[in-house]
């Protein structure tokens, strides 16, 4: 009754709202928590692999509050773990569930593995609201479609938040540990790791100072400036619900509480965080959509794969399209992109450029810290068109049109444009201490000129569309 517990943490990194966690906690048993540079960490991006660290060095520190501590090791998943037991004598690994292709194939082999050793291998929910084989149709089957699914959910009962562990059991001795700072887990960010830093807020206590925030000064017009790229009118929760360090099951019952309130925005909140669901259902039904076209009658499109000096522009923000050069140097200089700017620069990649949505999301992998292998997937399909709940390839956004409906004055361009400006912003000029310094870009130099024009791009798209 004594050997003690792993606890696997990989994207949930909190004390509160963690069913695994407290259900370990609950056996009385010593816990072990660990966290593994695996298999699949060692494929993250640039942004992603360095804000993952930030979370585990917070955590840690978490932890040692409660009493504990994180145990870091390296190495494939498998062999770590085995490897942990035979150390410490325990007898049980716990974790909470992913859901992503890659992560189920992992998973999968190290529960088959530790149960042929004998070792009980449990997995808990904890990552989303509903587990994706809970929510069908009704006619069975999955939801292939945004709207049903939420109104399918939207009355369900979500289990209340646990409260945050005051104390964890340690075990009698601690296995060895590897030092967070040998990994180097920022080494590719180079520079601009200290220019992304000013604007993450890591950790659950940051992340519960931003949902009350959130839920006290802003959901009320959610539903208005959610789409106002230059205004704080969005929750900036996607960071922390990529690393767990806040539940969405805390979100859910803030936002339920705040609606019932009268605020008007916070049902779209809800509704967000249901799309958030949604990717996932996907990517658990669908696992081919973070690869391949979910639509197959897409496959033959004639696509762009190469890195074309146009693709090139628009990876830096330069292609003289000022809503999509805005938008770019935001996610480089923040790791973040307001979600209108998802939009437009994913439409103008896969339309006006003809560019492989693949291209696009390799990039985001590389430079979002809230980047989410669903959510990621799921977005740029639907932008391009080839995926479920998709706009219709033919309608294509016009991102001129696009600025002036949504920062007519201006704001949003001026926070991230230096070029264009005698008296450039700070957060503009920071683009360029954070970008490669290979890419020979000053704010002195002129503003480009368009790589496409918007109309010439626009029929192009459409002639290959109809040409399909």
């Amino acid at each position: 009754m004594n050997a003690p517990i792993i606890y696997w943490f990989r994207r949930d990194f909190r004390l509160s709202d963690h069913p695994g966690l407290a259900a370990a906690a609950e056996t009385g048993r010593p816990v072990i928590p660990v966290f593994i540079h695996d298999e699949i960490v060692e494929t993250y991006g640039a942004c992603p692999k360095w804000r993952l660290g930030l979370a585990v060095k917070n955590f840690k520190e978490e932890l040692l509050r409660v009493g504990s501590d994180l145990v870091l090791r390296r190495g494939p998943a498998l062999d770590v773990l085995r490897a942990l037991v035979a150390e410490t004598g325990a007898e049980a690994v716990h974790w909470t569930r992913a859901y992503d292709p890659d992560a189920i194939r992992r998973d999968t082999a190290v529960k088959s593995g530790l149960k042929a050793d004998g070792i009980e291998a449990t997995s808990h929910a904890g990552h989303l609201l509903f587990e994706p084989w809970t929510v069908e149709t009704k006619t069975g089957g999955f939801f292939k479609v945004f709207t049903p699914m939420w109104n399918s959910v939207r009355g369900r009962d979500v289990p209340e938040p646990a409260p945050a562990l005051k104390f964890l059991e340690p075990p009698e001795v601690w296995p060895a540990s590897d030092h967070l700072d040998d990994w180097q887990m920022g080494a590719e960010m180079r520079r601009g790791a200290d220019v992304v830093a000013q604007h993450v807020r890591v950790g659950e206590e940051k992340a519960q100072d931003r949902l009350a925030l959130f839920m006290r000064d802003i959901v009320g017009e959610y539903d208005r400036t959610r789409d106002l790229p230059a205004i704080d009118g969005t929750s900036r929760l996607s960071e922390n619900l990529t690393y767990g360090e806040i539940g969405p099951r805390s979100c859910w019952h803030a936002g339920r509480r705040t609606m019932e309130e009268g605020k008007p925005g916070a049902e779209t909140f809800l509704k967000e965080l249901v799309w958030r669901e949604f990717a996932y259902h996907l990517v658990y039904h669908t696992p081919q959509i973070t690869t391949a076209n979910w639509r197959s009658e897409w496959d033959a499109f004639p696509w762009n794969e190469e890195e074309t000096p146009e693709v090139l522009a628009w990876k830096q923000g330069r292609t003289g399209v000022e809503f999509v050069d805005a938008a770019m140097r935001e996610m480089y200089v923040t790791g973040t992109m307001h979600n209108r700017g998802r939009m437009i620069v994913a439409s103008y990649l896969t339309k006006h450029l003809m560019t492989h949505w693949r291209v696009g999301l390799k990039w985001f992998e590389d430079c979002l810290t809230d980047w989410d292998p669903a959510s990621n997937a799921m977005g740029w399909q639907w932008s391009a068109g080839s995926g479920p709940d998709a706009t219709p390839y033919f309608r294509i956004f016009n991102p001129d049109t696009q600025i002036e409906k949504f920062d007519r004055e201006g704001a949003y361009r001026a926070r991230w444009l230096a070029e264009s400006y005698s008296n450039p912003s700070e957060t503009a000029l920071s683009y360029f201490d954070a970008i490669p310094k290979s890419w020979n870009m000053s704010p002195s130099d002129p503003y480009p000129k368009p790589v496409v024009g918007l109309s010439e791009g626009r029929e192009r798209a459409l002639a290959a569309y109809k040409a399909r």
